[in-house]
């Protein structure tokens, strides 16, 4: 069986705990079978590459956009460039997500600005028609919903990146690389409840009005996200096909 590694980039560790239970879920994974690395504390394993056949990067609060960056931050951002570079040079396949997205994007040339944000919420994504012929993104049909919270994104798919989702919010919620580099913007592995438990950790954030951090939470709650969990499973089988 092929080896995940859950890449950790929040500072909120506990936060980052329920991130990686949610993507283990998602990924389809027994609990003993996602390995875990934080790089708010540490920096990447140089045999990270031989030991894993594919990698899940999870969200941060942090912002390629940021202009204050403290050292963990410049430390983070060049750890998932490496990682994608693997990935883009044949190593192990790789799956951004949120904060991901933007690092990717600007590795490839690509720029990110903070005119695309979205607040928590669960968002419809639509499929660009590129995304028909994806292995993660085709069954997912022509729209679905996702958990979006975000304060920049893409303005436009970079380098030789395929389009694969969009919605009126974000010009860019997912593209993929070659065929083993992913990035979306939404967030692909949370449940409503999920989700809903992540706010808390996030009330004064900016991500939402904290003043409505009931109804807000309560919409969420009543979502019905479902497809973008599938996506992240059939990558869990292009990692290692059954």
């Amino acid at each position: 069986m092929a080896s995940l590694l859950y890449v950790g980039v929040r500072p909120e560790l506990d936060a980052a705990t329920a991130e990686r239970a949610s993507f283990r879920i998602a990924l389809g994974l027994p609990s003993d079978e996602l390995d875990r690395i934080d790089l708010v504390t540490a920096a990447l394993p140089e045999d990270a590459f031989d030991r894993y056949d594919g990698f899940v990067i999870g969200g941060s609060p942090f912002n390629v956009t940021d202009t204050a960056k403290s050292d963990t931050q410049r430390r983070v951002e060049a750890d998932l460039e490496r990682i994608a570079a693997r990935a883009l040079d044949g190593g192990p396949a790789a799956f951004f997500t949120c904060f991901g997205i933007g690092v990717v994007t600007r590795l490839l040339g690509g720029t990110v600005t903070t005119r695309h944000p979205e607040e928590a919420s669960a968002a419809e994504i639509r499929a660009t028609s590129a995304a028909a012929a994806d292995p993660l993104f085709g069954p997912a049909g022509a729209s679905f919903a996702a958990f979006t919270a975000h304060k920049e994104g893409s303005t436009d798919v970079p380098g030789d990146a395929v389009l694969l989702a969009a919605n009126d919010a974000c010009p860019v919620q997912a593209y993929r690389v070659g065929s083993r580099l992913y990035a979306t913007q939404f967030h692909p592995e949370p449940s409503p409840q999920d989700f809903a438990d992540r706010m808390v950790f996030y009330r004064t954030t900016g991500y939402f009005d904290p003043e409505a951090f009931d109804t807000v939470q309560e919409t969420v709650l009543r979502s019905a996200v479902t497809e973008p969990a599938r996506i992240l499973g059939r990558f869990a089988d292009l990692v290692s096909p059954h």
